[in-house]
């Protein structure tokens, strides 16, 4: 790639086209570029266009080793059965939303087992029947199916000891060893290996889920209720509605902070409940059945706020008057709509004419979900991929030690020591009328933690590689981190929540501590920047303090008013406000801020995440919240959303909401997923 740099500006035009290419991972690079080998076009398209590399792995699988290697192959049962002998097990491995038990009870009975099948589903106690049935099995010939093996983690050693002991001399030859787990490091490696494995997904894309679900109904039940047309509507709103709430989870965070497993017993308790309501009220009670659609049957599974205001958003855009009416748009383009009401056979064929691979408006998202998505995907095959890379340097460059050892030096000289706390707590004594004493304090305590870790782990590691003391278990984990350019897990233990690979980390930490120590030399700044606080909660809540201190008031009783300021960069600020704080350094996603509409819009064409302008967060007390004309968008430190209570009662990752002026309805930046960040991934 010698020169590369260089021609990129030469050729700005060319590789600009590719950079825009919808297809970016088959358009032809200008100039020389385009005599590449096809392994050489998978690092540039990594480094161009990283949402496209899915798409040119699948490419160069194919040309190296054929169609078949990309394709999945249809579920074959018989195919399977026919690969097991009475000594292998087969292995069902589970995944969220697909039961093979149906498919295996057709079989057992296609084979004439039907009556020999023994099934039992794992649990607490259940393992002296489980050995029973086995030593059944192996002695009359039955099958013998165990369900869950995952939820019996203790009983495993045990199973597998019972496995190996199989011999052709005491194994009737029509015995047969079902298994269904999902996956799990406590299955037995052994019988994992000498089992047939199989899986089967359930089915992906909107268009298949809301078809299966039909594919399930016949003409007699669409006609079942007293009010045959509002059934038949509300019918196909709430099948689409569950469909739509499973296929958000291929955005990630973006489409749910936590992945939920939605299943189909939840949509047939819907359907049961709306077809009670229309023959049981004259008036359709459209408020009672979404709060028992979404606040008890699919909302019984969602744990997080953020994400049952998204299920309820969702669900109000199907069950409502307006999808009684015929071709009532679903999606700003009109391909998904209310469909007249008909015979069974009228919906399949609608549903024929939706694409297989739904865009993001369906889901109420930008465009740009779909780039998102596909760095989601990429990036975790990048981690398994390092994950089964081998420990040794080959061929050429620096070894893998010398690598290790340069960096914990560079770590030893960059990066400071810590600060004398003795020193600060004289400086900046808890004083009743500046909280922010306590909060920087309080700042370089826990930056000081990070900080003893990572040199006393970089000198000890320097130490083992030139084998002046033994390399422990930790210091290994800690080499292999930083060989793959991960950041320790010793020191992500005494960290903050990040989710930058370690050469971004380690430029992030130097700004973190330059803005501490800015603040230790020069007093509390005029500005702060919100992404340097190792525990943002403190400084908030210390914000508030000082105004309830200041005005004698109860401090529970006060809340911010948002104000967003024209002001672009914190070197503009003059002055500190007279009550609350500036600050900056927040990130979107989903959406924008304009200047000059003074409200969130839609980003521009792969604009994942948008800059937020500085704001004046301002303390006022008994403070009412307005009803309109704002999105309550949810503040997170890093992109992955979720997080854990902490020992302080706050969460690990969620900061707080904050309220943005928006000129259209709140329920556009709900469906569409947008929130705010301290930190992105680079």
């Amino acid at each position: 790639f010698e020169g590369l740099d260089k021609e990129f500006e030469e050729l700005a035009e060319g590789w600009q086209q590719v950079f825009d290419s919808n297809t970016a991972h088959t358009e032809p690079f200008p100039g020389k570029w385009a005599d590449l080998t096809s392994f050489e076009r998978l690092l540039v398209v990594r480094a161009l266009r990283l949402d496209k590399v899915i798409d040119a792995v699948l490419n160069f699988v194919e040309e190296k080793l054929g169609k078949r290697f990309i394709e999945p192959p249809p579920f074959d049962l018989k195919a399977s059965f026919s690969d097991a002998t009475n000594l292998t097990p087969i292995i069902f491995v589970l995944s969220t939303g697909a039961d093979p038990l149906e498919d295996l009870l057709r079989f057992a009975t296609e084979m004439r087992m039907i009556k020999k099948l023994n099934q039992i589903s794992l649990g607490q106690g259940q393992a002296p029947k489980a050995t029973q049935m086995i030593s059944t099995g192996i002695e009359k010939g039955t099958w013998v199916l165990l369900q869950n093996c995952h939820l019996m983690a203790t009983w495993m050693t045990e199973f597998e000891r019972i496995v190996d002991s199989f011999t052709p001399d005491k194994v009737h030859r029509d015995f047969r060893l079902w298994l269904t787990s999902m996956p799990s490091k406590a299955f037995p490696v052994s019988v994992l290996q000498n089992g047939i494995k199989m899986t089967n997904e359930p089915p992906k894309g909107l268009k298949a889920n809301v078809k299966r679900s039909y594919l399930g109904f016949d003409d007699a039940f669409l006609e079942e209720s007293q009010k045959p047309n509002e059934w038949k509507k509300l019918l196909f709103g709430i099948c689409l509605f569950h469909a739509n709430i499973q296929e958000r989870k291929k955005f990630g965070p973006l489409g749910w902070n936590i992945a939920y497993g939605f299943s189909d017993s939840d949509l047939r308790c819907c359907i049961t409940q709306i077809q009670l309501f229309l023959d049981e009220y004259d008036d359709i009670p459209y408020k009672v059945m979404k709060i028992l659609c979404g606040d008890v049957n699919y909302g019984g599974r969602v744990t997080d706020d953020w994400d049952r205001r998204t299920l309820m958003s969702i669900l109000g855009s199907y069950i409502c008057p307006e999808m009684l009416e015929d071709n009532y748009k679903l999606s700003p383009s009109g391909i998904y709509y209310s469909p007249p009401v008909g015979k069974r056979d009228k919906y399949l064929e609608y549903l024929e004419t939706w694409p297989l691979t739904p865009s993001p408006e369906i889901f109420g998202m930008h465009d740009n979900a779909d780039i998102t998505c596909a760095q989601n995907e990429i990036l975790d095959l990048f981690t398994v991929m390092v994950s089964l890379q081998p420990r040794s340097a080959s061929g050429g460059g620096k070894s893998r030690e010398q690598t290790i050892q340069e960096f914990c030096e560079m770590i030893l000289e960059s990066i400071p020591k810590p600060w004398n706390e003795e020193e600060v707590n004289q400086k900046y004594p808890v004083v009743y009328s500046e909280c922010m004493n306590t909060v920087v304090t309080q700042e370089v305590v826990r930056y000081n933690r990070l900080l003893r870790i990572m040199h006393a782990n970089s000198a000890e590691l320097i130490r083992a590689l030139k084998g002046l003391v033994v390399m422990s278990g930790e210091l290994e984990k800690t080499a292999d981190a930083i060989y793959n350019n991960q950041v320790p897990s010793m020191w992500e233990s005494k960290g903050y929540p990040s989710l930058k690979p370690l050469a971004s980390w380690v430029v992030d930490l130097q700004k973190r501590l330059g803005f501490v120590q800015d603040w230790l030399d020069n007093g509390a700044p005029k500005s702060f920047w919100l992404s340097g606080f190792y525990f943002p909660q403190a400084f908030l809540t210390g914000v508030k303090q000082n105004f309830a201190r200041k005005f004698v008031m109860p401090v529970d009783t006060i809340g911010y008013n948002y104000n967003m300021l024209e002001i672009d960069s914190p070197e503009e600020v003059e002055d500190r406000p007279e009550d609350g704080c500036y600050v900056y350094g927040m990130f979107s996603e989903g959406a924008k801020w304009n200047k000059q509409q003074k409200s969130l819009v839609d980003p521009k064409p792969k604009e994942l995440y948008s800059s937020m302008p500085m704001m004046w967060f301002e303390p006022k007390q008994h403070r009412q919240q307005p009803e309109t004309g704002i999105y309550v968008c949810p503040l997170y430190k890093i992109l992955t959303r979720k997080g854990t209570l902490s020992t302080t009662g706050h969460s690990t990752n969620f900061v707080m909401q904050v309220e943005i002026p928006s000129s259209v309805p709140e329920e556009k930046w709900v469906n569409g997923g947008v929130a705010m960040f301290l930190a992105l991934r680079y």
